[in-house]
């Protein structure tokens, strides 16, 4: 799943390419990604690209029209999705269907975007608001996990007010922003904290470094991302991972083996050296530490 770094960089590198760009049409493929029918899809047709930013893990795009309120295009990548600017587009309709394919944006003077998802499991969403604070997810936001006044205070209370455990704190939206299931691994394996340690019961010590080790990781992975072309970014992401995606391989930092805990539909990583006192965790969903 996209997450902080990649998007910030999506919306940076959109913004560059796009901006300033007349669009031309707007077909949906995937009629179930559209959460939106006032102002219908084809508003934003006319509009000209004043910028793209991010939101959380949502992707906003503004489109200025002519003696007209601005319209937005807001997209949740979910899982699989992804934009792709395209020099060149087909000339006929997109047709709906199973494939891929979800949305495309044409751009003057040629080409456009092409947002797609990939895999069975489909949840992209599409938006068109008049402002992304429209859209019930952005609503719902936490602080961004890079905004400057989230301190290592304020973060330790948002969590510990969850009353869950760690991983899933740092990935619940409305407590803070732009976290998902990689960089969360990342971020504990960096502050060597238990994924499932109750985040009320972080100290004022673990609290202070899981906020410097969230902080650095990601404002690191941003300033990797940020200038890639958007076809490059998955792949940079992955070969920044320590522990994400890498279970059976060695910790770099302690030489342990990196160990995986399985759900239903998706896994998390981490070293029980760095992270649990050396202790292996159940592979179940309610996992606890094995005595």
């Amino acid at each position: 799943m996209p997450e902080l770094p990649e998007v910030e960089a999506l919306a940076r590198f959109l913004s560059a390419e796009a901006g300033g760009r007349r669009i031309t049409r707007v077909e949906l493929a995937a009629v179930a990604a559209l959460k939106t029918f006032d102002p219908p899809l084809d508003a934003l047709v006319g509009g000209t690209v004043a910028g793209c930013w991010r939101r959380g893990k949502f992707l906003c795009l503004e489109a200025g029209l002519p003696a007209k309120d601005t319209m937005w295009l807001v997209l949740h990548l979910a899982r699989g999705g992804w934009v792709r600017l395209r020099e060149q587009m087909a000339t006929t309709r997109a047709r709906q269907g199973r494939g891929p394919l979800a949305l495309r944006v044409g751009l003057e003077p040629g080409g456009g975007l092409e947002v797609s998802e990939a895999g069975t499991e489909k949840r992209l969403a599409v938006y068109v608001v008049r402002s992304p604070d429209e859209v019930p997810g952005i609503a719902r936001l936490g602080p961004d996990a890079l905004d400057p006044a989230l301190d290592a205070q304020t973060l330790r209370a948002r969590l510990a007010a969850t009353g869950g455990q760690l991983k899933s704190a740092l990935t619940d939206q409305t407590v803070l922003a732009g976290v998902g299931n990689a960089y969360s691994d990342e971020v504990l394996h960096v502050a060597r904290l238990s994924p499932f340690k109750s985040a009320a019961r972080l100290s004022e010590e673990e609290g202070v470094r899981l906020h410097e080790a969230m902080v650095e990781l990601l404002t690191d992975a941003v300033a990797r991302s940020v200038g890639l072309p958007g076809g490059e970014l998955k792949s940079e992401k992955r070969s920044g991972m320590r522990v994400h995606g890498r279970a059976g391989e060695v910790c770099p930092v302690c030489g342990d083996t990196v160990r995986e805990v399985s759900f239903a539909t998706s896994a998390l990583q981490y070293c029980p050296t760095c992270q649990t006192g050396g202790k292996p965790l159940a592979d179940r969903r309610l996992s606890r530490l094995l005595k």
